[in-house]
């Protein structure tokens, strides 16, 4: 085994692999930045060419700003990405150091039963949804696409961490406990340091599906005040005529802050990674 990973031709298969891999999955967003700077015939005409001085144009971000309400709909995506990230990581490192710390009656079932949730895609339930924010009065407010979102990162984060809790020292706890710490004491000071990589893992892996999620903002939030940069970006989208330079500039800054967050979290998210294998 050790021979094999020593193999200097696996181990350039495996950086060419990832290499490739690595260039197939960033060229989509290589196509979209390169072509927000372009003019309308110049995407059509040459979409893999870089800007020059000819087809250079800026028409595309200048319709963004002038047509729709863009730094609206930045703001709502950044309040529902962030109040969402926060319960999902919250809550569900809540949950997690229960099922993982406390042996009850029914511990076994719960963790199933909330292993369903990853299992099963919430849009089956859209009409219950719906309904029930009908109900509640919650449609077109951003609380709706909080609350859908949390129920749907829930299952996965708490199936992570609590994976991650198991393996923090017991003793660490008890000696807490002997010092006369209370449960959430040990919990927030304790517990939830040594376990930083899997929430900036679960937080990476919630993040993106939520900020380029078109489906529930569209059912449960499409009033102008309540749209997501997702679906805003929908405005210049026709059923005759579509305004890529707006599409593509609209895409691009769409794009922007996730790969910032991305960075920010990389290091965890690599680390978070890392260890679950190793365990």
């Amino acid at each position: 085994m050790n021979k094999a990973r020593r193999n200097p031709f696996n181990t350039v298969a495996m950086h060419g692999a990832l290499i490739l891999y690595t260039l197939i999955a960033l060229f989509p967003v290589f196509v979209i930045l390169i072509n927000s700077f372009k003019s309308r015939r110049a995407i059509f005409r040459e979409p893999l060419a870089l800007p020059n001085a000819d087809s250079f144009s800026m028409i595309g971000y200048e319709t963004v700003m002038k047509q729709g309400d863009f730094f609206l709909y930045f703001q709502n995506s950044m309040i529902v990405t962030v109040a969402s990230l926060s319960f999902i990581l919250l809550f569900g490192a809540m949950a997690a150091y229960a099922l993982s710390e406390y042996q009850f009656k029914g511990n076994l079932i719960m963790g199933l039963y909330l292993a369903l949730g990853i299992m099963i895609p919430i849009r089956i339930g859209t009409v219950a949804i719906l309904e029930m924010m009908v109900a509640t009065g919650l449609v077109n407010t951003l609380w709706a696409l909080i609350l859908v979102y949390t129920a749907q990162g829930l299952p996965l984060a708490v199936f992570i961490l609590s994976e991650f809790m198991r393996q923090v020292s017991d003793d660490l706890k008890n000696a807490g406990r002997i010092d006369g710490l209370s449960e959430y004491t040990i919990f927030f000071r304790l517990v939830l340091p040594l376990v930083r990589p899997a929430m900036a893992t679960v937080a990476v892996f919630n993040m993106i599906p939520i900020w380029n999620d078109l489906w529930f903002p569209l059912i449960l939030a499409p009033a102008e005040e309540t749209k997501t940069l997702t679906l805003g970006s929908q405005v210049f989208i026709g059923q005759f005529v579509t305004d890529w330079n707006a599409v593509l500039s609209a895409l691009s800054m769409a794009i922007l802050p996730v790969l910032i967050l991305y960075v920010i979290f990389s290091r965890q998210l690599i680390r978070g990674i890392t260890s679950g294998a190793v365990k």
